[in-house]
């Protein structure tokens, strides 16, 4: 429903359903938009595809950037919108179709005076993100209220003689205006949560009119929890709280900026990197395991979960399963049609029933349908299109796994010929329909890179993955970066601004 934005009643579906509501196109987190009409693996390519223009922010981006079609704005009519969140704080709107003039509003929450900052990279005893830390999470939007759901960290005051106030608070701003909604914005307070040490990364998720929020830690300095909330929607009132390591700590939930799933059923999936796992023991502690979480009465419980056999040695060595994102799959034929896909630094990808996650994995009960293998760290969630699923591993070449019957064979039916260092990369998909499919990804840079590196776009076709049909240098590298396609264009968060690339305006025209 998005009659409420919409001006007009001929407008066409190419239009409308492109849009871009959340990380990953969908709560699945599938990352496959079907709506695309206009690019194509025939006009995808240097001489008709390029830059068409950049759009300027104040920090860098590694939210992604979400699309909303046909929002009415005040004195400005019905516009293509996109909403674009910086490190700086800030939160904006974009005409998404043209490169000039100012943006259609600007939200920031420093405001003049007020004595708040984003949280330093000191204060936070970890150099990743640089200088400040502000909006990391890409936001939700739930286009029925036009509402956009932001998580904003700030720090206020301080001097020689006091320590600074950090504080985190959910924004939900009204994608017309900017403006905070009523009850808007509600800090975060939980007993045991730490604003300067709780590190959100993963995406927010908005499912049956909650917003889901997750936290890990910056650099693994202690002491954090991975904690999981939902807030309501409407009144931003928190509703309920999960703590995956309340005796132990850690466990966080990084997953490499991608989003915790949802399935139709409500039920929300998220993996915990480090930290100790005791559950199997009657204790309470995650670590290393892929959660399936579900909210009833006003408490977030864990209905189910898996953890490999061997998560002490995993956590020893610091090899996360929680490196990546979860992908649910559409239903599959056969005796498992509801399948969940999760991978970590090992290389490794487990193929999960979401009926049936297992617990503790053992020799004498292991819930494991298949076990995939990269030849690097997976730090990135799969995408998944017409059959086809595509991960890039670091270090590795993009692979593409051709489902059979609800079974996902050993070795790729393709790969690519480009290989893509760390961290890899979360591919995104573009398609009409069942057809036109363009597998696309970010080339972005090591953890250990603290320079200008510039992002790279690649394209693939993705019924031939082998075929790379155009790449192009972008703006400089943020982490983790997970490109947008929404109507003809394609979109690139990066450190200071959004790189819009298009078909090329035909020649002598």
């Amino acid at each position: 429903m998005f009659r409420r934005f919409i001006l007009g009643a001929a407008v066409s579906c190419a239009v409308l359903c492109a849009q871009m509501l959340t990380s990953q196109v969908d709560n699945a987190r599938t990352g496959a938009n079907t709506y695309e009409t206009a690019l194509t693996p025939a006009n995808v390519n240097s001489r008709q595809f390029g830059k068409l223009f950049t759009l300027k922010a104040d920090g860098g981006m590694y939210a992604q950037p979400l699309y909303v079609s046909q929002v009415a704005v005040p004195g400005k009519g019905s516009r293509n919108v996109l909403f674009v969140a910086t490190e700086n704080d800030s939160v904006y709107a974009f005409d998404a179709d043209s490169g000039g003039g100012a943006p259609l509003w600007h939200a920031s929450f420093l405001k003049a005076g007020s004595g708040l900052s984003p949280v330093s990279s000191q204060d936070a005893m970890c150099p990743f993100i640089q200088p400040g830390i502000g909006i990391t999470p890409t936001p939700v939007i739930d286009a029925q209220s036009g509402t956009i759901y932001v998580l904003a960290r700030t720090s206020e005051g301080g001097g020689i003689f006091s320590s600074p106030y950090y504080s985190q608070r959910l924004h939900a701003l009204s994608l017309a205006t900017g403006q905070e909604k009523p009850g808007s914005p509600v800090e975060i307070s939980v007993k045991g949560f730490d604003a300067l040490r709780e590190l959100p990364r993963a995406a927010l998720l908005l499912v049956n009119g909650q917003v889901i929020l997750t936290w890990a830690s910056s650099c693994d300095v202690k002491p954090y929890h991975g904690w999981v909330m939902a807030y309501d929607a409407h009144t931003l009132r928190q509703t309920a709280v999960f703590n995956t390591s309340p005796d132990a700590g850690e466990s966080g939930i990084w997953q490499s900026d991608n989003g915790p799933a949802a399935d139709a059923q409500g039920n929300i999936y998220a993996a915990t990197g480090n930290g100790k796992f005791t559950v199997n023991t009657g204790g309470r502690d995650y670590g290393d395991s892929l959660l399936k979480l579900g909210i009833n009465a006003g408490s977030m419980t864990g209905r189910d979960y898996f953890t490999p056999a061997d998560e002490a040695a995993m956590n020893a060595s610091d090899q996360d399963l929680g490196s990546g994102g979860p992908i649910v799959l559409p239903d599959q034929p056969g005796p498992h049609p509801h399948l969940i896909l999760i991978g970590g630094k090992n290389g490794i990808m487990f193929v999960l029933d979401r009926d049936r996650l297992g617990h503790r994995q053992t020799a004498a009960a292991n819930p494991v349908l298949q076990v995939l293998h990269f030849g690097g760290g997976i730090y990135a969630a799969p995408a998944y299109w017409n059959g086809h699923l595509y991960v890039q591993a670091s270090d590795d070449a993009l692979s593409d796994f051709v489902l059979n019957h609800g079974t996902i064979p050993d070795i790729p039916a393709a790969k690519s010929t480009v290989k893509i260092g760390n961290p890899g990369a979360t591919p995104a998909v573009s398609a009409n329909g069942n057809k036109n499919g363009i597998a696309w990804l970010l080339e972005t840079k090591a953890w250990n890179d603290f320079g200008d590196r510039p992002a790279v776009l690649h394209a693939f076709d993705a019924s031939n993955i082998a075929h790379e049909i155009y790449n192009s240098v972008a703006g400089p590298a943020m982490r983790f970066t997970v490109p947008t396609i929404a109507n003809g264009r394609v979109y690139i968060g990066a450190k200071g601004e959004v790189d819009v690339y298009g078909l090329l305006p035909a020649s002598g025209k």
